[in-house]
């Protein structure tokens, strides 16, 4: 399984001037917008943690699933959390020829834990050996970033300050991550089913 991301966040939809004002950036100064592109980087970064985090997309964007074959041609479980739409659903033959499915062999199952590809019928039309199969689809909790759920918007806000405060610090953790925001996600984190087990 590959999952791409096909169009990143707009620039448009992340809250700089909201961000500056986190920071407490003075402003009158001349170039107002000389370190936009640094804060620009951060505020990515840390949606980048927090999606990664929580496993759910944040900013609505679109993204192609690449796969082998079906895990379960009862339903496929999608890796993205919230799916609001497939584009298409193709599949490839061993020599590389596509043939896109009808949108009447399949439906997604919205869930805010495990959305899921379902067939109309009994399974999901079979994969050739040696072929592949590809998804698209549009995945993420709100539009623009007024959408948000406002403790998610804290939570990017926090992160991509920290990041800010210690850029030059080398000595933090890859998975450096403060408490405040672990506490402001942790109700959105998805529910990870293994052998039984809720992780």
């Amino acid at each position: 399984m590959m999952l791409s991301e096909q169009t990143p966040v707009p620039e448009t939809a992340l809250p700089l001037e909201p961000f500056k004002a986190h920071l407490r950036l003075g402003t009158g100064f001349g170039e107002g917008n000389l370190q936009d592109e640094v804060l620009v980087s951060f505020l990515r970064a840390a949606i980048a943690a927090i999606e990664a985090r929580t496993g759910k997309v944040l900013i609505t964007r679109q993204f192609t699933l690449n796969m082998h074959q079906w895990r379960d041609p009862v339903a496929q479980v999608l890796p993205l959390v919230p799916v609001t739409s497939v584009g298409t659903v193709v599949l490839v033959d061993a020599e590389g020829g596509e043939d896109t499915l009808e949108t009447s062999l399949y439906h997604l199952v919205q869930d805010s834990q495990h959305p899921q590809l379902c067939p109309t019928g009994s399974l999901l039309p079979a994969v050739v050996n040696g072929g592949a199969l590809r998804i698209t689809l549009t995945a993420g909790m709100a539009g623009d970033w007024g959408g948000l759920p406002a403790d998610l918007g804290q939570a990017v806000l926090m992160l991509a300050s920290h990041y800010y405060n210690y850029r030059d610090d080398t000595g933090l953790s890859g998975g450096c991550m403060p408490f405040g925001v672990t506490s402001l996600i942790e109700r959105y984190r998805v529910v990870r089913l293994s052998l039984g087990r809720v992780q």
